[in-house]
């Protein structure tokens, strides 16, 4: 079973840019995509981007599209989320789990991480 650790969420103004990061550790080896997911007050969680363990197979939520990034560096067993032109909408807890599926639906995601808090105010 893997463990994640997320960490980079902080306050930023609308237009800004964040950029979270997942530690991935235990057996890294045997996981297949990686996905970012976030959960607004009184929402449901939602996707936001995935990738695969090779790095090839890459989505993000429409509402996400060309203003965020998602990246991995396995010299460092870490995922990143890049968050540019942040918008209020944007604000949330933001989590990274491991999943069996290329799909950004979080029944498919099996561990997580404990999030980290996204706020995108003036």
């Amino acid at each position: 079973q893997l463990q994640l650790v997320e960490s980079g969420g902080d306050l930023v103004q609308p237009g800004g840019s964040l950029r979270l990061s997942c530690i991935v550790s235990g057996s890294t080896s045997n996981y297949y995509y990686i996905g970012w997911f976030r959960q607004a007050p009184g929402k449901e969680r939602e996707g936001v981007s995935i990738i695969s363990m090779s790095g090839v197979y890459i989505d993000y939520a429409d509402s996400v599209k060309g203003r965020f990034t998602i990246s991995k560096d396995n010299a460092k067993n870490t995922v990143y989320l890049e968050m540019n032109s942040l918008k209020p909408e944007d604000t949330g807890v933001y989590y990274c789990a491991e999943g069996l599926l290329g799909k950004m639906d979080s029944q498919y995601y099996r561990s997580w991480g404990q999030g980290t808090q996204v706020t995108v105010s003036s």
